[in-house]
């Protein structure tokens, strides 16, 4: 009997293709179907009646599954992310099916009464927020939440930022669960990977700590998720599929029956809105232990005030953090005579300089130019700096501060898990004095001499032109505070113009959320979902008609409301025009129906980035 398949080629923007056997396969079986003369992956979504047309034989069935709930996960993907299934299948690992063994785990550690609250807050509800001052003891709730988890027989998922992938987490993890550990992200090996998934697959591997990435790996009996810093921006991807691993832990752990817990000092207004609050207030803070100072000064240049600051902090043998939102050395060079910024040739955007490199680089295509003796618009010769970067700010502070040791911490200096490793030890052997460097610096890192951490720049995060701005901005004082005075007295300073947006909320980021929450009524989220839509092509006319064409379709939608639209902030990038139309609803549904209507642009539901 000649069975009849759809099944979703893993990796394709195509939409399903319908396939042959002479085999009865389930449901999610991964196979291997032909595609004009090659072979390729997929997964069997569902029998059908046999079509009307001639169909191709699947050329062999996989020993791999992916289970209802990952396959549900995909679709639903598919759909709410509008990208084609294959597309969000790439996201999944189909496995052999694994039988657990029983093991019995004890960890060494002792939670006070508020932390046993809180853990069993976690345990008995389906998706909860741990808002945890710094400090306040989180990550040991997060372990003896594994260690009940793994006595049941099951397993876990602890999903991190990219960048919190700390040293000092890994080394926690491995102290409580050894071997039971793996870790996985983006800079982890293709190999490694292969033998992470063998050894889940062989039941030895009980706890995966990963980025986002990590959350479709086939850990066979799943008890629980922990989204530790929940309100950071990467969970959110930039690519098709622009999922959220936020949203998708939140929905896979609905789907499995099993607690989702997210964590952070500074959760985001959405997730205080979305979920049930359990409040943990610090153990190593308290009013006394820090001090907070409001300074005046040019917006990434260090003032008088906090030069003098780092002095008396390394005349005290002390450490100092100073962050600075923008990397290299400056964000612009401006050509003082015609006033033009030079830009990159393929992206409306101006270049960053590298003085290592002596080149311009672009930070959204990555071209790199030689540096330019004159203006390439006038030919005129003085060509001054526009906002300062972390390397900037760096040789600032070696020449005002020769017998300093002084690093940088952003993504062109820590390019590698080595490097961050290298870099954060010798910061706590105390071999470096100051690390100055981008929001890196807030993530999660435990530097235990740090008596001062300096704020600059910040004014820009609060001056983009995003919803979010205020909460970015803020959030990340917060979490540079947190960095400091971990074991001694500590001083933050905020060189900022706009001293009363931060200062009632440095120390009361509950305050800021009610706010917040306030400020957006019903305009943004969480009271209303948003989508973008994006076109882009080679010809700036067709973007604008593409734009425009799909505005007279959007006008059939009910229940969508057209917020803005016209030229994206960023007009070109990597030599494509781009138009954009911003759209906004209380309906998820309608959004969807809006994106599906206008297929011939890219559709970014609940978006965070609008460049």
């Amino acid at each position: 009997m000649t069975n009849y398949y759809k099944a979703a080629l893993v990796g394709y923007r195509l939409a399903p293709l319908t396939y042959e056997s002479d085999l009865e396969i389930e449901i999610g079986r991964e196979a291997t179907v032909p595609l004009a003369s090659k072979t390729k992956t997929a997964i069997i979504l569902e029998r059908v009646e046999q079509p009307t047309f001639a169909c191709r034989k699947i050329v062999e069935v996989s020993d791999r599954l992916l289970k209802k709930a990952y396959l549900d996960t995909a679709l639903f993907i598919a759909e709410y992310y509008s990208c084609e299934v294959g597309e969000a299948l790439a996201l999944f690992f189909p496995a052999r099916e694994t039988q657990l063994e029983p093991i019995a785990v004890s960890i060494d550690i002792t939670l006070s009464p508020p932390q046993e609250e809180a853990l069993s807050f976690a345990a008995h509800n389906r998706a909860s927020l741990l808002f945890g001052d710094t400090g306040s003891g989180k990550s040991e709730i997060y372990m003896k939440l594994f260690e009940r988890v793994l006595n049941d027989n099951k397993t876990a998922l602890f999903l991190m930022p990219e960048i919190g992938l700390t040293p000092q987490m890994e080394k926690r993890l491995r102290v409580h669960f050894g071997t039971l550990i793996a870790i996985w992200h983006s800079k982890v090996t293709a190999a490694k990977k292969r033998a992470i998934l063998e050894s889940i697959e062989r039941g030895e591997t009980r706890i995966v700590a990963g980025a986002r990435s990590a959350l479709f790996l086939p850990m066979p009996n799943l008890g629980a998720i922990v989204i530790d810093e929940e309100h950071d921006e990467s969970y959110k991807s930039q690519s098709r599929p622009r999922w959220n691993a936020h949203d998708m832990a939140v929905l896979l752990g609905k789907t499995l029956s099993i607690p989702v817990v997210l964590g952070s000092a500074t959760p985001s207004v959405a997730a205080c809105a979305k979920f049930p609050v359990f409040r943990l207030k610090g153990q190593f803070f308290s009013e006394a232990s820090r001090s907070v100072s409001f300074v005046s000064g040019a917006l990434d240049e260090p003032c008088e005030a906090v030069i003098e600051a780092l002095k008396e902090t390394l005349a005290r043998k002390k450490q100092a953090i100073v962050f600075l939102p923008t990397r290299a050395n400056f964000k612009y060079l401006i050509c003082e005579h015609c006033g033009k910024t030079l830009t990159c040739p393929f992206c409306a955007v101006g270049m960053s300089l590298h003085t290592q490199k002596r080149a311009l680089v672009c930070h959204y295509c990555n071209t790199h130019l030689p540096l330019p003796k004159r203006c390439p618009d006038c030919g005129g010769g003085m060509l001054r700096a526009e906002r300062h970067g972390t390397a900037e700010v760096a040789d600032l502070l070696r020449g005002v501060l020769p017998k300093a040791s002084i690093a940088l911490f952003d993504r062109d200096a820590i390019k590698t898990d080595t490097k961050l490793r290298e870099v954060l030890k010798r910061f706590n052997d105390k071999e470096i004095d100051i690390l100055v460097g981008t929001q890196m610096l807030s993530k999660g890192h435990d530097y235990h001499g740090v008596e001062l951490s300096v704020a600059l720049g910040i004014d820009r995060v609060l001056a983009q032109n995003d919803y979010r701005a205020r909460e970015r901005a803020i959030s990340l004082l917060v979490q540079l505070a947190g960095r400091a005075g971990r074991r001694s007295k500590a001083r933050i300073i905020v060189q900022t113009r706009r001293r009363e947006e931060f200062e009632p909320f440095w120390e009361d980021y509950e305050t800021f959320i009610k706010d917040e929450t306030q400020k957006r009524r019903a305009l943004f989220p969480p009271h209303v979902k948003l989508l973008r839509l994006v076109i882009s092509a080679d010809n700036q006319e067709e973007a604008k008609r593409k734009q425009e064409d799909a505005l007279k379709r959007l006008a059939a939608v009910e229940g969508v409301e057209v917020i803005g639209g016209g030229e994206c902030a960023i007009g070109r990038l990597k030599n494509r025009y781009r138009y954009q139309i911003n759209l906004r609803s209380r309906s998820a549904k309608a959004l969807i129906a809006a994106a599906k209507i206008t297929p011939q642009m890219e559709a970014d539901m609940d978006p965070i980035r609008f460049d």
